[in-house]
């Protein structure tokens, strides 16, 4: 294929014209359920069928669900899916049954990010006429193409010889680190021999391939809300229990965390706020953070110590905090058999320039959990890197990608996956 078709464009166009934060996915999440009955499978779950529902985290409001789900409605989504979507349950997973052999999993996640995209009218989807309907939710990371990819695979193995069991995971809710574990705890992922997870870009122009992307830092996100006692600024300062003071100590302390000497790690307060007025003592403040490490240990070793700095911080000023863990995935590494074998995949497709065994993420990916779990089970798994040529960074108002990446993504990954029924490495 390598061209990517007009069809599969005009779908990741739709997509990136409609993006939807985690657990919002409505309109993504029916459109994808459109392409997958188009194709024709042997089984397809939707929304609560493809999670575990309660190992869900960052879960937004009922009437925030409620908001976006009608939104899909008017955009034109299957209702029937949207009765599935109810509650902050999306994603799905579509499996093809072709005979005797292993099962390979496909995972691509579906949502965008809650940020403005860019309204120049340089901006490719501006001049091509697909930015988004509305404001509040972009596809800053490129998650479009990663869902047109799946839908792509799971087309080119339905026309093909392969010989086993496909299922092509549309994950949700992976900004958030929300949903990486609610599908692998699912019971889904229980049978698969083999898992590639899937990337876009990551700093690799189109044509270049990552076989197995490394480095994958284990995360945990937290949102810290401080609550102390308003009181007059200037007349009774004493009275009053400064909600703002503890936040402002909290956010020194967790920078001065010690870092790990086993392996790198990371802290960030990536949003904070909090008072009403300049001459009110602020009764509530709050922290959005996350804590990083290049291990499961080191991430764990930051989590401790960072609640211990927002619990103290709190004390320090007489003010309560409330500490909720809205996500968090472990590290995982990729196993070399798998990857090797997509690495000599890669070279047999036209329009892969260059290819790389391995490269360092530096980032987090909620990937990870389901990883673990088919490594865990004796199967092998690894985390693909597919070039792409964009004109800013990732989760910039003004990413995109180059849509011919998507057939090289496809090309790739379907013959990797043909390859593995066959040679089971």
């Amino acid at each position: 294929m390598t061209d990517t078709s007009e069809h599969l464009r005009a779908l990741r166009r739709d997509l990136h014209r409609h993006p939807e934060p985690a657990w919002r996915e409505c309109y993504t999440t029916a459109r994808l359920c459109e392409e997958i009955e188009r194709i024709g499978v042997d089984d397809l779950f939707v929304g609560p069928q493809a999670l575990d529902v309660d190992a869900r985290t960052g879960v937004p409001e009922a009437d925030e669900l409620a908001r976006w789900r009608e939104r899909a409605r008017e955009a034109g989504a299957d209702d029937a899916t949207l009765q599935k979507c109810q509650g902050g349950t999306t994603g799905a997973i579509a499996v093809l049954e072709r005979g005797a052999g292993p099962t390979v999993a496909l995972r691509v996640d579906i949502d965008a990010l809650p940020r403005t995209e860019s309204t120049d009218p340089g901006h490719h989807p501006v001049e091509a006429g697909f930015r988004p309907d509305h404001d509040d939710a972009m596809h800053a990371c490129g998650h479009d193409a990663h869902a047109t990819i799946g839908v792509g695979v799971l087309e080119a193995i339905a026309d093909s010889d392969f010989e086993g069991t496909l299922k092509v995971i549309f994950q949700p809710a992976e900004e958030v680190i929300g949903g990486g574990r609610a599908v692998a705890q699912s019971g889904h992922l229980d049978d698969v021999d083999y898992l590639l997870a899937i990337h876009i870009g990551l700093g690799h122009p189109t044509g270049e391939i990552v076989a197995g992307v490394e480095g994958i830092l284990a995360v945990a996100n937290f949102d810290a809300t401080f609550t102390g006692e308003p009181a007059h600024a200037g007349g009774h300062p004493d009275r009053g229990r400064n909600a703002v003071q503890a936040m402002a100590t909290a956010v020194q302390n967790l920078y001065a965390i010690p870092r790990h000497g086993d392996s790198a790690t990371r802290v960030n307060a990536g949003d904070v706020g909090g008072g009403s007025a300049s001459n009110v003592i602020p009764e509530n403040a709050y922290i959005r953070g996350e804590v990083r490490g290049e291990t499961t240990d080191g991430k764990a070793y930051m989590r401790e110590h960072a609640a211990d700095v927002l619990e103290s911080a709190a004390a320090m000023h007489d003010c309560d905090v409330d500490l909720e863990w809205t996500g968090d995935a472990p590290s995982a590494d990729p196993d070399a058999a798998i990857r090797d074998l997509v690495f000599g995949a890669a070279g047999e497709v036209p329009g892969v320039e260059h290819r790389l065994q391995s490269d360092d993420l530096g980032g987090s990916e909620d990937a990870t959990y389901l990883m673990r779990r088919v490594q865990d089970q004796g199967g092998k798994a690894t985390f693909v890197g597919i070039g792409t040529d964009h004109p800013s960074g990732h989760h910039t108002a003004t990413f995109d990608i180059d849509e011919a990446s998507i057939g090289i993504g496809i090309d790739v990954l379907g013959q990797a996956i043909e390859q593995i029924a066959e040679q089971r490495p």
